[in-house]
């Protein structure tokens, strides 16, 4: 399987592009769905089906801004996935990256990295000129 995912942007919700090849899951923007259950559905079913047809990491890179409360429900799900496939010896990680100015998404991904004992690196990215 080589299948390549692209939810564009809007304004409710974020820009998710997964690359089946790469291993690599993206998501960048603000996520406030009307329905975050259905929005995430297809992210979290391309997630589910490599780790169970690739034995190769797989790497979330966030760049999220502001997520509701359904939206913080659905990356625990994803986040849920991800520590069970570490436990059985998965290469997984993620790597999300705030503006320093944002204190809030700061404290968000902290807070998800609590629980979760897989790599999880939050990272200030640096302001664009």
């Amino acid at each position: 399987m080589n299948e390549r995912l692209h939810i564009p942007q809007t304004r409710s919700t974020p820009e998710i592009s997964a690359d089946w090849d790469a291993g690599v899951v993206s998501m960048s923007g603000d996520s406030y769905p009307e329905n975050s259950f259905e929005f995430f559905t297809s992210t979290i079913d391309w997630i589910k089906q490599y780790l169970k047809q690739e034995q190769r990491p797989l790497r979330l890179e966030l760049r999220l801004i502001y997520l509701n409360t359904s939206s913080v429900k659905a990356m625990m799900d994803i986040f849920e996935m991800l520590e069970e496939a570490h436990r059985r010896g998965r290469d997984v990680s993620v790597d999300w990256l705030y503006d320093p100015e944002n204190e809030r998404v700061q404290m968000l991904a902290e807070e998800f990295r609590e629980d979760c004992s897989f790599p999880f690196n939050i990272t200030a990215e640096a302001k664009q000129a």
